[in-house]
């Protein structure tokens, strides 16, 4: 049974499952689907072409979405207090779909902008921007009032220090940090905790240091792409063999 408090307003169209919370003074617009299990706070804004995934928590004063947006939230993500989603248009004045994977929690005051995509597991901390096109794949954490410039990617469990400036791709599994931020190892622990086979974290530091030791080493990045036969090692190489690092 859905409990909806009587100050919402629901738009016709909006599609939302019979357990769905809504707290005071909510606005949700046509095409906003909400599925089971989902909970919104208070004075929060939905709009656009919205989907919101399965147990869902939303915190009060969120805006997500405007008149032409296109945006997914996968289950199980929690947005905190005051994040905006979908808050401007990129350059082109289009809005590009944005994406935030499952089981992701963004952090209050947060600006995810046009053409953003998250993979699953990320948490972007407090006052994170990300701006136009910027994509995080799965498990990336990104420390409290860092900025991620347009068009950039940051692979899979990549550490982001807080304060942070970001203007260049970061490859998968390092810590990252400065202004301009720069890669400053591996996330050794990130590592332990996710892969099971210690031989694997051994021959991902063995190759961090061969392309990443004295500058970035495309030719050998590209080489180890295809010739290397562990399967993370080649998705760090292949990573910075295609990425827009110097």
């Amino acid at each position: 049974m859905s409990l909806i408090h009587e100050s919402v307003i629901i738009a016709d169209g909006a599609k939302i499952a019979p357990d769905v919370t809504i707290g005071p003074f909510c606005n949700i617009g046509k095409d906003v689907e909400i599925a089971s299990g989902c909970r919104l706070e208070s004075n929060i804004i939905l709009n656009g072409k919205l989907s919101i995934g399965k147990n869902v928590r939303i915190f009060s004063f969120t805006t997500i979405g405007y008149e032409d947006t296109e945006i997914s939230i996968g289950e199980k993500s929690h947005i905190r207090e005051f994040v905006k989603i979908g808050s401007r248009e990129d350059e082109t004045k289009a809005y590009k779909k944005i994406v935030v994977g499952a089981n992701s929690f963004i952090m209050g005051y947060a600006q995810l902008f046009s053409g953003v995509k998250l993979g699953d597991a990320c948490i972007i901390t407090n006052a994170v921007k990300l701006y136009d096109n910027v994509v995080c794949e799965e498990r990336v954490v990104i420390g409290g009032l860092s900025t991620v410039e347009a068009n950039n990617t940051i692979g899979t469990g990549v550490m982001i220090g807080g304060a942070s400036y970001v203007n260049h791709d970061l490859p998968p599994f390092t810590l990252v940090e400065g202004n301009r931020a720069s890669v400053k190892g591996l996330n050794v622990i990130g590592l332990r905790r996710r892969l099971e086979n210690k031989d694997d974290i051994e021959d991902i530091k063995i190759i961090f240091k061969r392309i990443l030791g004295e500058g970035t080493d495309k030719v050998l990045a590209i080489e180890l792409s295809t010739s290397h036969e562990n399967e993370y090692v080649k998705m760090f190489a292949t990573f910075v063999a295609n990425s827009n690092m110097e």
